[in-house]
């Protein structure tokens, strides 16, 4: 059995909402079992069970978070389980009492706003060295957020390369992010991005500009034909 990860992971679901009721109530699907990621996993059936065993006995509902930021709350888990095809949620936004569940809300009734990613540890996981997939069998669920659609790895892959390519620079915290849903490890992102871009940011902010056009330039190059099917 694997020990629990240091860093969380990460895993989007477009389209992931099902409904959305007038009193803030709705219902979804928090990850699918059986269709494999552009990181080459997929989640086995089962692999919540003992996480939704430990949750239930704690007694405390899970908060739905808004964008992964655990310090905006918007509603609350009513259900999670396991069925057929995934992990099955309903869930209640707050927007009387919470203006971003409101605004939340807002956005999901118009459809701006329809995917729910997790926060997980693997805890067990088996790997298929013929066909290069990894299949997670036990996961250890931290948190459900509600997410903007599409917020998959290759549109914010895609999303940093745009800037990249019209001559902006990404903030660090993006090019790190970049790194780490490209696959790196939180550690060698961080080297990479404040061995290079940091550097970058650093010339911009002092005005040195006679180097940015080469130094963009290379950085374009680097990423022109990256995706994460290189890692």
């Amino acid at each position: 059995m694997e020990r629990k990860k240091a860093s969380l992971k990460i895993r989007d679901f477009g389209l992931a909402v099902k409904a959305v009721n007038d009193d803030g109530t709705f219902s979804g699907y928090g990850s699918v079992f059986g269709n494999e990621d552009s990181y080459g996993e997929i989640v086995a059936p089962g692999a919540f069970a003992e996480s939704l065993a430990e949750i239930a006995a704690k007694g405390r509902p899970v908060p739905v978070l808004w964008q992964h930021r655990s310090d905006q709350p918007i509603g609350v888990y009513s259900s999670l389980k396991e069925d057929e095809h995934g992990l099955y949620v309903e869930g209640m936004l707050l927007k009387e009492a919470v203006r971003q569940a409101a605004e939340s809300y807002a956005l999901m009734k118009a459809g701006a706003v329809s995917g729910l990613s997790i926060g997980y540890y693997v805890r067990q996981s088996s790997f298929d060295e013929k066909t290069g997939t990894r299949t997670l069998l036990k996961l250890d669920l931290v948190e459900i957020s509600l997410v903007t659609f599409p917020a998959n790895d290759e549109a914010r892959v895609d999303a940093v390369k745009s800037k990249i390519a019209h001559g902006e620079l990404p903030s660090l915290n993006e090019f790190e992010r970049f790194l780490r849903e490209a696959g790196f490890s939180k550690t060698k992102a961080a080297v990479i991005a404040n061995r290079g871009l940091a550097h970058l940011l650093r010339s911009e902010s002092a005005g040195d500009e006679a180097n940015e056009p080469e130094a963009v330039k290379s950085l374009v190059g680097a990423l022109s034909g990256f995706s994460l099917s290189n890692i």
